[in-house]
């Protein structure tokens, strides 16, 4: 049986400088979030054919992309990611299109396709996102085998399990048994 032909990323300079300042603020879900934003590149490098052009501002993009669930604690999070997103590419002077950082990050959890400029890069991402936050039972058109390989190689650490307990506390689930008396 032929392996899948997906080329996995699993490190870049870049992504790792742009996260490590927010490694105290994830906490515990530090290597979890990074799997996840390894995952997202891999697919969405993967849907974009290998071409690098914009893979700066992906990786970006993508660590910014969920920030504001622990930075903000809210799970509308998709405006102050992008807003942190945009302050920190002015501060830092790294002259990415903000139009492009912005619409990667809102629009990445878009049903349809996004009609817009670089709509090929914010659906590569947007599907990638929707990939790796359903575990593959959604495949945007990749096989089983492709996303096996790609989540063989950059486990999840927890990730998933992160999602469901910041989904609980963020909406107050967590507390629920106490109001109750349950």
């Amino acid at each position: 049986m032929d392996q899948p032909k997906i080329e996995i990323y699993s490190h870049s300079p870049l992504l790792e400088e742009r996260l490590a300042p927010f490694e105290q603020t994830l906490g515990q879900d530090f290597a979890g979030y990074r799997g996840h934003l390894y995952r997202v590149l891999t697919y969405a490098l993967h849907f974009l054919n290998g071409d690098q052009t914009f893979r700066e501002e992906i990786e970006t993009a993508l660590v910014y992309h969920d920030l504001a669930v622990w930075t903000d604690g809210t799970l509308d999070y998709l405006k102050p990611s992008a807003a942190l997103c945009l302050a920190d590419n002015e501060k830092h002077g790294w002259g990415y299109d903000p139009k492009l950082l912005e619409d990667i990050i809102n629009q990445h959890h878009k049903i349809t396709p996004f009609r817009g400029p670089n709509a090929s890069v914010v659906n590569a991402v947007r599907k990638g996102d929707w990939i790796d936050a359903y575990q593959g039972m959604l495949r945007k058109g990749l096989s089983k085998s492709e996303i096996k390989t790609v989540a063989s190689a950059i486990p999840a650490e927890g990730f998933y399990d992160s999602l469901a307990r910041l989904n609980k506390e963020l909406n107050g689930y967590a507390n629920l048994h106490k109001i109750l008396k349950f």
